[in-house]
């Protein structure tokens, strides 16, 4: 079934647009408590080519600022091993306040604590980006057949959104596939604009996107969809985003996929976890995991990275959405922000594989 008229060839599978960033992450211990952090580097747009190309052995690349100093030098180191191809736009730090790459503060709580996070985005270099920073011309000549974005990216400045606008242009105009994580994070847009601005900026971004991820929170904060006159049974019940389909299709007819995860959280290393988009008419769910979670962050992204390496490679709409769903469970199983999985775990994991050890 053809969903999306995805072109068939090009260097770069998929190019994400988005900011890289480091994650401090002192494990279970609170932050006021810790002497000893690991470092993850991250970013949601990041996250999705990493494991696109990690996992799932696909040739991404992502577009981002770099500044050249030692903690730019260890986020590139990962970008190299993870096996992104970089497309930066450089900056200078002048020894004392920057421009810098952004710092999340995330320690992984335990059972009844949850997690905590905060940020440190002052003077942000990829919140510095601007109409006319990437000659997308360039980047999309060898033939890029997607381009990913997110929400995370858009609330930095008010200059960023404008760049994501710029670029899916670009990439309609090359005819590649446009995709954007709404990811609404209220902490970032209340600094300069609050959930006003952000609509009018998404909602400028979204009609030029052929997918849209997000749940129904993200859909009314990040675009104004007024919810349906439906309760949810459970967290695990699509039956509200599915109501909120039509109106999102009203407003963006040019939508051709709305997907996202559904997760209950019954205690910080417990979760159900499922998933769910509507596809040309059709809704399909994914069957539900009960996960032992280890580290929750980025189990979103690797979702949408299962969900896009199924479309791109002309898989059936339901598998699809079960090597998302499959991806990112088994994410969720892993320190940091990327995956550690294998396609081969990930399809086991699809027909239904279990935990006894593979000899």
């Amino acid at each position: 079934m053809t969903i999306l008229n995805i072109p068939i060839h090009g260097a770069i599978d998929l190019a994400s647009l988005g900011a890289l960033v480091h994650r401090v992450d002192p494990g279970v211990v609170p932050f006021h408590k810790s002497s000893e952090w690991t470092i993850h580097v991250s970013g949601g747009e990041f996250n999705v080519a990493a494991n696109l190309a990690n996992c799932f052995r696909l040739n991404t690349a992502i577009v981002t600022a770099m500044v050249d100093y030692p903690i730019g030098e260890l986020i590139a180191e990962r970008v190299r091993a993870m096996g992104v191809r970089p497309v930066y736009k450089h900056f200078a730090h002048n020894g004392v306040n920057g421009p810098n790459m952004a710092t999340v503060y995330s320690d992984r709580g335990y059972g009844i604590r949850p997690p905590v996070v905060f940020y440190n985005r002052s003077n942000e270099a990829a919140a510095l980006l601007k109409p006319g920073d990437f000659d997308w011309q360039a980047i999309f000549s060898d033939g890029v057949r997607w381009l990913h974005s997110g929400g995370i990216f858009a609330a930095l400045s008010e200059t960023t959104g404008e760049v994501i606008i710029e670029a899916m242009q670009a990439a309609r105009a090359a005819g590649a596939i446009t995709s954007f994580d709404l990811n609404y994070r209220a902490k970032l847009w209340n600094i300069w604009g609050g959930e006003a601005r952000a609509q009018s900026i998404i909602r400028r971004i979204v009609e030029n996107v052929d997918v849209l991820v997000g749940n129904e929170e993200d859909l009314q904060l990040g675009l104004g969809i007024p919810g349906p006159n439906v309760t949810a049974k459970s967290k695990l019940d699509p039956a509200v985003f599915i109501g909120m389909i039509d109106n999102v299709l009203e407003k963006y007819p040019k939508i051709k996929v709305v997907a996202t995860t559904l997760r209950e959280v019954h205690s910080t290393n417990r979760h159900s976890w499922a998933a769910v988009a509507w596809m040309n008419g059709q809704i399909h769910l994914s069957p539900t995991a009960e996960l032992d979670v280890y580290d929750r962050v980025g189990g979103g992204d690797g979702f949408a990275a299962g969900l896009f390496y199924g479309l791109l490679t002309g898989e059936e709409p339901q598998q699809a959405v079960n090597l998302g769903w499959a991806h990112g469970a088994l994410l969720t199983t892993f320190p940091g922000d990327t995956t550690m999985a294998t396609l081969e775990q990930v399809r086991a994991f699809v027909k239904g594989g279990s935990a006894r050890i593979q000899r």
